[in-house]
C-alpha cells in the first residue's frame, strides 16, 4: 500500500485527508493519506522516506513550503521560479518538488470568471502560498500588485523576486479592484486583522486562501459591504487534483459531490 502526507504546523485544519482518501476510493487506487504536525528538524527524515520507499508523497503547507527546498533534489520549473513546493514525490530517482499551488489559484479564478487583467490587487501576507499567487497573477497580466505584511522584510524579499512589485505597510490600503487575504488569520476563530477594511468600498473581490472555516474576519468584512466574497475551497480543489495527477497520473474529478462530501461533517 503506498503511503501519502501532508505536513505543516498548524495541520488541524486540513481537509486533505478527507479529500485524497476520498478520490483514492473512487480510483480504486491502494493507498492511505494522512496528516503529520511536523517541526524543522522533521523536514529532511520525511524526504529521506520517500528516498527510500517508506512514502510515496508530500503535500507541504504552512510554514514549510521554502523550507523543504534544501531537502529536495530537483525542483520543478514552478517551484524553482518561485521558491515554494507544496507537492514531493519520487522522479526519475530524485526526491522532486512541485508547485500546483499556482494552478491552483488561476483555475479558482477563472471559474470565478474574474479577469485579473488591467486589475489593481493587493495581497496581505508574504508566506510560502504567497510567491505562487503572484506568478499567476502576472501570468494572467494583473496590471498592479501591492504587497502588504506584517513583517516588511519577508515582503521585501519577494520584491527582489519579483519585478514591479510595490510593497506597503501593514493597514494601509490602496485603491485596489481585488484583495487576497494569504495569511494565516482567520484559522483561529477570534483572529482580527486590525485593518478598517470598510475604506475599501464597494464591487470588490475579498478572495480569501483560507478554505476551513469558511468563514472569517476577512470575508465578512468584504461581506459587509456588499463585496464580492471567495473563499480558497476552489483553489484548495484545483491544487489538491493537480497533486493527485502527479501521483497517480490520473486527474480526479471535482464535482458537486465532492464539495458536498468536504462540507459535510468531519
Amino acid at each position: 500500500m503506498k503511503k501519502y502526507l501532508v505536513v505543516g504546523n498548524p495541520i488541524d485544519h486540513t481537509l486533505s485527508p478527507k479529500l485524497q482518501n476520498y478520490w483514492l476510493n473512487c480510483n480504486n487506487i491502494d493507498a492511505i493519506y494522512g496528516k503529520l504536525q511536523a517541526y524543522d528538524s522533521d523536514l529532511k527524515e520525511l524526504c529521506n522516506s520517500i528516498k527510500n520507499g517508506q512514502l510515496n508523497g508530500l503535500n507541504i503547507t504552512v510554514p514549510y513550503k521554502k523550507k523543504i527546498i534544501p531537502h529536495l533534489e530537483v525542483l520543478s520549473g514552478h517551484a524553482l521560479r518561485t521558491q515554494s513546493v507544496n507537492t514531493v514525490c519520487l522522479n526519475n530517482g530524485n526526491v522532486t518538488g512541485y508547485n500546483t499551488d499556482i494552478d491552483g489559484f488561476e483555475l479558482s479564478i477563472k471559474k470565478l470568471n474574474y479577469d485579473v487583467s488591467k486589475k489593481k490587487i493587493v495581497i496581505l501576507g508574504a508566506g510560502g502560498v504567497v510567491p505562487s499567487i503572484i506568478y499567476a497573477l502576472k501570468k494572467m497580466n494583473a496590471n498592479q500588485i501591492y504587497l502588504s505584511n506584517r513583517t516588511k522584510d519577508k515582503a521585501q524579499i519577494l520584491k527582489n523576486l519579483f519585478e514591479g512589485l510595490e510593497v506597503i505597510n501593514w493597514g494601509t490600503l490602496p485603491d485596489f479592484d481585488m484583495i487576497i487575504n494569504a495569511t494565516s488569520l482567520g484559522l483561529k476563530e477570534n483572529d482580527k486583522f486590525g485593518i478598517d477594511f470598510s475604506i475599501a468600498g464597494k464591487n470588490k473581490l475579498f478572495f480569501d486562501v483560507i478554505y476551513n472555516p469558511f468563514n472569517t474576519d476577512f470575508s465578512e468584512a468584504g461581506n459587509r459591504q456588499g463585496n464580492i466574497i471567495e473563499n480558497g475551497l476552489n483553489m484548495f480543489l484545483f491544487q489538491a487534483q493537480k497533486a493527485f495527477s502527479i501521483w497517480h497520473n490520473i486527474e480526479p474529478k471535482i464535482d458537486q459531490e465532492v464539495v458536498k462530501f468536504l462540507e459535510s461533517e468531519n
